[in-house]
């Protein structure tokens, strides 16, 4: 199609130098819904330049909220006009995240038309705890006709169990319980550092959330929210795929501007591997030297190994000497990264959710299509390894949750560039 670029990478150059972590992408797409909640203008700095935070911006300003908006600086929010509740299919389908506007609509002024999202195909993400905790708060809730619909004359809030632990459906119920008229327990809640500075924004402007970062997370409504300044914390995925980046070229990268505590799970596998990992304040460094070792990963919740992590670190595995087992819990479709990385001369079998990863020499570039977002920066960990030249088709789908990735490999040694597709 016209306009549509490739990436380009000419592998085997380790990765050296000091790099900046950028904003989460996954507490922006909470908080920024969430800044439909306050009464007044509303700052939130350390946004992700990213494809999902325009998308939001985009709704966001549908909806009648004005936005003034510094890529990758900060965003001045005046929720004040915003009197929609319904957002578009277009814009909908451009990100994940757009269900949050679900609590966020039901918080804000008691109804919410929201189409059922889009975003990355990498498996089933039902919506039945969403509506179940919407429910349980005391609204109307129902998924019809392409759209999740809530609404509420008047919002009591309640004790919602959740009958798995879903990040989604907790930020949701948090959103539309922070107004409601009287208290909300959330049991089985998810524990994720976004759920935590979620909670952290929301109290900033005078909410009243207790025991996030929990599995119980406890709600006093209030009527009113006041206007806040807040930065939210470094992205631990974006964190977590450079320390990848320079295990799997036998680099020598600093991260800074990281919280070393959200990497505790990837930091365990890495120096179980015989990676280097020295962890200071706001900062890790990691370095690889010799032989890596074959590991076993099993993905788990908070504060496990991440699913958004299994795919990067999946591919960096497959050059690793030994066999490997990759045990994917979470979503049943993540492995789809490795029939492109089969291409570059891998030995992989998948059987079910556990993938098989037998460790060869080295890896050849070729063409290959990004899937989704994590699966396109595992092609890019694939291409930074292999010999020759690595063509990435898709990389849209990597703009949705990196902020300039291109650039910040570039500054670490790495080839890479984009051009229009041929």
């Amino acid at each position: 199609m016209p306009g549509k670029d490739r990436m380009l990478i000419t592998g085997g150059n380790p990765l050296e130098g000091e790099v900046q972590v950028s904003g989460g992408k996954n507490t922006a797409v909470a908080v920024i819904p969430a800044s439909l909640l306050c009464d007044e203008p509303c700052t939130i700095e350390n946004l992700p330049d990213i494809e999902d935070v325009h998308a939001l911006v985009d709704i966001l300003r549908e909806l009648g909220a004005k936005v003034d908006y510094e890529p990758g600086k900060l965003m001045h929010v005046d929720p004040r006009g915003a009197e929609g509740d319904t957002v578009s299919y277009r814009n909908a389908q451009r990100l994940r995240a757009s269900y949050y506007l679900l609590g966020a609509l039901l918080g804000r002024c008691g109804r919410a038309n929201v189409p059922t999202p889009g975003g990355c195909d990498i498996g089933s993400r039902p919506v039945d705890q969403h509506i179940k905790g919407m429910q349980s708060l005391g609204a109307d809730a129902e998924e019809r006709r392409g759209f999740l619909r809530a609404s509420a004359s008047e919002l009591p809030g309640g004790d919602v169990f959740f009958d798995m632990v879903t990040v989604g459906a907790t930020v949701n119920v948090m959103l539309a319980a922070v107004k409601a008229s009287g208290k909300t327990t959330i049991y089985n809640a998810a524990k994720e550092p976004h759920i935590v500075d979620l909670a952290n924004f929301l109290n900033s402007m005078g909410a009243r959330i207790k025991g996030a970062g929990t599995d119980t997370i406890r709600i006093r409504g209030v009527q009113y929210l006041h206007s806040t300044t807040y930065a939210v914390i470094p992205d631990q995925i974006e964190t977590g795929t450079l320390m990848i980046a320079a295990a799997a070229t036998g680099g020598d990268v600093t991260v800074r501007g990281c919280i070393p505590t959200h990497m505790d799970a990837l930091s365990a596998k890495l120096l179980e591997m015989g990676v280097k990992v020295t962890d200071y304040d706001d900062a890790i460094r990691v370095r690889a030297v010799g032989q890596k070792r074959a590991i076993n990963i099993k993905t788990q919740v908070y504060p496990g190994f991440p699913t958004d992590l299994q795919q990067p670190m999946s591919a960096l595995l497959t050059t690793v000497k030994g066999t490997s087992f990759v045990e994917e819990t979470i979503f049943e479709q993540r492995f789809r990264h490795l029939d492109e990385i089969r291409r570059m001369g891998a030995q992989v079998r998948v059987m079910d959710r556990t993938a098989i990863i037998e460790g060869v020499p080295e890896l050849y570039g070729a063409p290959l299509t990004a899937t989704d977002l994590r699966a396109g920066a595992a092609l890019i960990i694939a291409g930074l390894m292999a010999r020759g030249v690595t063509e990435i088709y898709e990389p849209g789908y990597i703009d949705r949750g990196y902020e300039h990735i291109e650039d910040k490999l570039r500054s670490l040694g790495a080839e890479i560039r984009r051009e229009p597709e041929l």
